[in-house]
């Protein structure tokens, strides 16, 4: 939704921070408007969580300045936010609404006859001050927050920023600054945090590593790179299409000036014997454009993930598995096969038991039901949610080397020093201790220090929580790529679309369900289900009884599926997927700016290929439906 109003309620002109040497913020200046939908891109370290915290005023720049609409009021989550233990997750929530029920106490304080009555009672009506108690039970439910009597020193990581998230958002506020809102949310709950912001009255600026999120609320993005804004219209996708031109713009830009450039050297070698006054302004032209350099180009990560050993022809095989924690059953009756090459996601509300899941299938919890076969080659490489601690006295060589020189990289070895540099990591900061590092610097730490593991399996439990776009769409790339197995637990639905070529969903009642292709595939077939299971309970309900007629022959049995039909109903799944992803394909290549160019003279022979690809997935789908209407009837 794009912002209905112009008027600036909050405006940083020229901001400059500097940690030690290094220049965060360079002159950055933002204006945000009532309704502005703002969401901020950059790498980690490159000065986000800073301006953040600086706009909610618990950080001073160094130089520039703020103005602020009067009476701005202000919500905000930050990723180191702090919760009061002497009070319970109730009071904690409650208290995000303190300049509310500070209008409140006013207005009910006041005399009958007082002057300012209409006026405070106005004031809170607008921030539907007497609806906070129902306000404030709906988003505790819809974000899974725990009870209200909870202490907060009871709570886990997750539970605690939930805590924290409905904090921020009951006031109401007038700008709603959001430092990683998503992170330790489930699907629901982020849903729910997306339709709260799409509804929001007033403003909100946040920060991401979400990107459906980001293009689905969002209506400008401001990327941050070398310390300066780049502000872009529309969403996610809209900033990534516009930065291309940019860079495209810019890489012109670049060239025609290393042309002048060229030109001009020549003229300056060969040294005019008379130096007129026009002679020395083209020199000094010269010397200007030279001194200009070329713009600065953020380096992107070259992600490493060292080549596996060969799987063997059994991976990982679980057969009518089972698991029960804490007298609570979690899941059962579980069979799955992995095979080399699958990327795995697994989806699914938390609490119901995705991370015990993994360490079920990697040995490290044996099943309470059922078995778990672990193929002689499989080496796994697990990630875990904590990941690992790292040791703050400890320089990024020592992390990382652990007392070695060289990284095992397949049959061969890499130089410890070669292995950080495409992790970003300079030969300053090769030798800088881990305490000073920034957050960005020490997410790539982590990657590197946990990825030089090896393996075959590789297992990842939440990777994206604290990691940046460009680090997020270089390990999708890395994973993709992987001639390995890939597990992987995410709430990150641009992320399971990405890698994933089957999900494993954990849908409630102790029942883990698998589905060929990505997140979205998995959704639509999903809201196919419920659909037809909606519609059969609403025909038996309005149909008429037939009279009983006593059956004869074979028609005394429901028809079962063949042997035949029940392999057919395995694999036309994939077949749906190969053929959607077969017709976006060719619906791309008509897309192209230079389609006319490239393939003007195919026109007839893709349009008549897509029209024929579609009506392939049309038989597909309804031979679905029959071999499931079958099954279903059978069973």
């Amino acid at each position: 939704m794009a912002n209905d109003s112009t008027t600036a309620i909050l405006t940083a002109t020229d901001l400059e921070v500097r940690y030690n040497e290094q220049l965060v913020l360079n002159k950055a200046s933002l204006t945000i408007c009532e309704r502005d939908r703002i969401g901020m891109v950059g790498r980690n370290g490159s000065g986000k969580s800073t301006f953040l915290r600086i706009l909610a005023g618990e950080q001073q720049p160094d130089a520039g300045t703020q103005t602020r609409r009067r009476d701005l009021v202000i919500g905000y989550l930050s990723q180191e936010f702090t919760l009061d233990l002497e009070k319970n997750v109730y009071e904690n929530v409650r208290a995000g609404a303190k300049h509310v029920l500070d209008l409140i106490h006013q207005f009910e304080s006041l005399p009958a006859e007082s002057k300012r009555h209409d006026e405070l009672e106005e004031r809170i009506r607008l921030l539907d001050g007497w609806g906070l108690e129902h306000r404030l039970k709906t988003a505790m439910s819809h974000l899974n927050v725990p009870d209200g009597e909870r202490r907060i020193d009871t709570l886990s990581g997750g539970e605690k920023r939930r805590v924290a998230m409905c904090r921020a958002i009951i006031s109401r506020p007038d700008l709603l600054i959001l430092d990683e809102p998503t992170n330790h949310l489930d699907p629901e709950s982020i849903e729910w945090v997306g339709d709260f912001l799409k509804e929001f009255p007033g403003a909100f600026l946040l920060v991401t590593h979400d990107r459906y999120f980001l293009d689905r609320i969002t209506s400008t993005i401001v990327e941050v790179a070398n310390g300066t804004f780049y502000s872009y219209t529309g969403n996610y996708t809209d900033y990534l299409v516009s930065k291309a031109e940019r860079q495209a713009t810019e890489e012109l830009v670049e060239h025609k000036r290393q042309m002048f450039l060229r030109r001009e050297l020549d003229w300056v070698r060969r040294g005019p014997k008379a130096r007129t006054t026009k002679s020395k302004s083209r020199l000094d032209r010269y010397y200007e454009v030279a001194g200009q350099g070329p713009g600065e180009i953020e380096s992107d990560m070259e992600l490493v993930i060292p080549p596996p050993p060969q799987l063997g022809n059994r991976v990982v095989e679980l057969s009518n598995a089972g698991m029960t924690l804490g007298g609570k059953r979690l899941f059962g009756e579980f069979d799955f096969t992995f095979e080399n090459g699958m990327r795995i996601g697994v989806a699914g509300r938390n609490g119901l038991g995705k991370t015990t899941l993994l360490k079920v299938i990697i040995g490290d919890l044996a099943p309470t039901e059922g078995t778990v076969k672990i193929g002689p080659l499989t080496k796994f490489n697990y990630i875990d949610q904590g990941r690992l601690l790292l040791r703050e006295e400890r320089t990024v060589f020592e992390e990382v080397g652990d007392g070695t020189e060289f990284v095992i990289f397949g049959e061969e070895k890499l130089s410890l020093r070669a292995y950080l540099k495409r992790f970003l990591f300079t030969d300053e900061r090769i030798n800088t201790q881990v305490k000073y590092l920034s957050g960005g610097e020490r997410s790539r730490l982590l990657l590197a220090r946990i990825l030089k593991n090896g393996g075959n399996f590789l297992v990842l439990d939440e990777p994206t929580n604290d990691l940046d776009l460009p680090t997020l769409r270089i390990l999708e790339e890395a994973l993709v790529a992987f001639p390995g197995c890939v597990l992987v637990v995410s709430h990150d639905r641009y992320f399971l679309n990405r890698v994933c070529t089957g999900i494993l969903s954990f849908e409630g009642d102790e029942r883990v369900s698998y589905s060929v292709g990505d997140y979205d595939y998995y959704l639509e077939k999903s809201a196919r289900s419920t659909a037809a299971v909606r519609n059969g309970k609403t025909a038996s309900l309005v149909s008429t009884p037939p009279a009983a007629v006593k059956p004869t022959g074979n028609a005394s049995r429901a028809r079962k599926l063949s042997f035949k039909e029940t392999r057919e109903l395995e694999g036309i799944e994939a077949q749906i997927m190969e053929t959607e992803v077969e017709i976006a394909r060719i619906e791309a290549l008509f897309a192209l700016p230079n389609f006319h160019q490239e393939h003007g003279q195919q026109t007839n022979e893709l349009m008549a290929k897509i029209a024929a690809t579609k009506n392939r997935l049309a038989q597909l789908f309804a031979r679905w439906e029959e071999l499931e209407k079958i099954g279903r009837g059978a069973g």
